[in-house]
């Protein structure tokens, strides 16, 4: 049988058996061949922790209590001696030899690397917002909605659309950014930024990333621009906040219009101020995976009654407000249904207790983790209030971490590719070698409340 393992024997050809099956565990024997002990990959690496040598001896008082069967015990009762941790069970005889193993791996729970937060009253607004027949662009919860969050974010106005992407589109053609014009934006981003830049035919100038923020570089922002720079699009990424002081130096100094996007940092804030209260207009997605959502939306907000009125006009394919089906200029329809802003006004209601949440996560992933040594936690800056979108971090063994932890069914995301290394955009790239360093060793891990963290340890603890 394989993986048999004699008191005596170095702590070197025991790491050895335990890499051999089943499963990273060593059945221990006596020199009379008698079981005495199982060590696991665990209790390995709790010997060398406790100081051991790979030199030295295995003892029998370094063994401590198992579990294990008699022989001639049916199914049932050998169920009943494993668990989540315990899937490895010996079989021996009256003689005490080990004569057979049973063996049973427990299903997992699939943990996803986030989920949506719908405990509030999110149904009672949707079916009466559906018994109310008015399921479509139109209701009273859209107002609402708008009314809310942007009141929220310390802005004045809210335009509700389809989704974020729309938002961002809807933000450049308000602002007049046309073809030929130069939209600056960061290399680490969602495609969504660059591609509504791409949709109105402007020239997406691609900059790189302070390295500890992880955001838009002002200083590269400066450098790139030309006179035919129009616009700036800082994304405040993983929730972190952009340095906007500088930002709106920069956009005041050069007459720049400056859009943010704020889809993965709702509630964040810089010097006090919520992002989005900074730009022209700043726009945000609720996407299920975003801290509060409608399933799929976005919002516009600004404090420009003008750019208010212009991005309403044009969600809704630019039709005169005055004359009903007169169309004044091509629109699009980029509308929220109202069904959709039922669940928005619910979600609004407890996004302070969900970046609650998400924060404790945060915390107790250090806790548990950092002892690996295998992370680098995102930064926290003195005049900046990030907030936990996706918990976040770099590593070195981002390979071998994606792997432990995907094999154990926990869902884990790389951090997006840089812009500039994707052949549609990489003719756009004005600098970017931060962004591509940080880009390959970045990773989000689950962010959800049923998170096992001192499970997620025990599996990455392999990782050397």
């Amino acid at each position: 049988m394989e993986s048999i393992f004699k008191v005596g024997q170095s702590l070197k050809e025991l790491l050895v058996s335990i890499n051999e099956k089943p499963y990273g565990t060593a059945f221990v024997q006596d020199q009379n061949n008698k079981l005495i002990g199982i060590v696991t990959d665990g209790d390995f690496r709790r010997m060398l922790l406790k100081g051991k040598e790979l030199s030295d001896t295995l003892k029998k008082e370094d063994l401590g209590e198992y579990t294990y069967a008699l022989e001639g015990e049916d199914f049932d009762q050998l169920l009943k001696k494993t668990n989540n941790k315990i899937h490895i069970v010996p079989i021996i005889n009256s003689e005490g030899e080990l004569i057979d193993y049973f063996e049973f791996k427990h299903q997992t729970k699939f943990t996803p690397v986030a989920e949506p937060t719908l405990e509030n009253r999110e149904l009672e607004y949707l079916l009466d917002a559906f018994s109310s027949t008015w399921i479509s662009s139109r209701g009273k919860y859209i107002d609402r909605f708008e009314e809310e969050f942007s009141s929220y974010c310390g802005v004045k106005y809210g335009v509700a659309t389809s989704n974020g992407t729309v938002a961002i589109h809807l933000a450049l053609l308000a602002l007049g950014i046309k073809e030929g014009d130069e939209v600056i934006v960061p290399d680490l981003t969602f495609a969504a930024t660059i591609n509504a830049v791409l949709y109105i035919k402007a020239t997406p100038v691609i900059v790189d990333i302070d390295p500890d923020s992880w955001t838009i570089c002002p200083k590269e922002i400066e450098k790139a621009i030309t006179p035919r720079t129009k616009a700036i699009i800082p994304v405040h990424v993983y929730g972190q906040p952009c340095d906007m002081d500088e930002i709106m130096r920069i956009a005041q100094d050069y007459d720049l219009k400056v859009i943010e996007d704020c889809a993965e940092a709702h509630g964040a804030e810089f010097n006090g101020r919520k992002v989005g209260s900074f730009g022209d207009v700043s726009t945000f997605s609720f996407f299920a995976n975003k801290i509060i959502t409608t399933g799929e939306g976005g919002m516009c907000v600004t404090n420009n009654k003008e750019l208010d009125v212009q991005m309403r006009k044009l969600r809704d394919h630019g039709m005169n407000k005055e004359k009903r089906y007169w169309h004044d200029e091509i629109g699009f329809n980029y509308r929220m249904t109202n069904l959709q802003a039922a669940i928005g006004c619910a979600q609004i209601e407890q996004i302070d207790q969900i970046l609650l949440r998400n924060e404790k996560i945060e915390k107790d992933y250090i806790n548990a983790l950092s002892e690996l040594n295998l992370f680098n936690w995102q930064r926290n800056f003195n005049n900046r209030k990030k907030v936990v979108w996706l918990m976040c971090c770099t590593t070195d063994k981002r390979k071998e971490v994606m792997k432990a932890l995907t094999n154990n069914n926990i869902d884990v995301r790389p951090f997006f590719y840089c812009l500039s290394e994707m052949p549609i955009y990489s003719q756009y790239t004005y600098s970017n070698s931060n962004a591509l360093r940080v880009s390959k060793i970045g990773l989000n891990l689950p962010t959800v409340k049923q998170v096992d963290f001192m499970r997620i340890k025990d599996i990455l603890s392999t990782i050397s």
